[in-house]
């Protein structure tokens, strides 16, 4: 999996729905920023003392102006090597169902948009969100645990473990 001395990142990522529609940011604000004119969700880092579910209200509050009363963590993503060697990330993905206030037009990293979940595989995303984005979404899946290695900030394979609803 990871290197000897595997100390990732921790990171949230959360997909905020409105009906059958998910909240993403166009990452369109800063040109050096890696996932540059790609859709995402929102998220970030978790911060030291910080508790991941903690960490995504905070984030959400932050990136959408939005306070979550209602959230499930549908999985987690380990990214060895996501931002080059010794950058390791792993990330806690979570859906809210439910939550007060209205999101901004746009954020730091660029505009707010509310999608369709059926235009999600046409949009410009991450590289390897294709293989675990229908996860979070899938109402079989109680839950996903996926490892996702990077060679050369490419996507190098893809191992998950699933827990399914009986």
């Amino acid at each position: 999996m990871g290197a000897p001395g595997f100390r990732p990142t921790l990171g949230v990522l959360a997909y905020v729905l409105r009906g059958d529609a998910v909240l993403l940011v166009h990452r369109t604000a800063r040109t050096a920023d890696d996932q540059f004119g790609l859709f995402n969700g929102l998220g970030g880092k978790v911060e030291a003392g910080e508790d991941v579910a903690s960490a995504m209200r905070r984030e959400l509050r932050e990136e959408a102006g939005i306070e979550v009363t209602s959230m499930r963590l549908r999985g987690t993503v380990s990214w060895p090597v996501l931002g080059g060697p010794g950058e390791d990330w792993f990330g806690f993905v979570y859906v809210v169902d439910e939550f007060t206030g209205e999101p901004p037009a746009a954020n730091e990293e660029g505009t707010l948009h509310w999608v369709p979940r059926t235009e999600l595989g046409i949009l410009p995303l991450p590289k390897g969100d294709e293989a675990w984005l229908g996860l979070v979404f899938d109402p079989a899946v109680t839950s996903f645990a996926g490892v996702m290695p990077y060679v050369d900030g490419v996507p190098a394979d893809w191992q998950v473990s699933i827990e399914r609803a009986l």
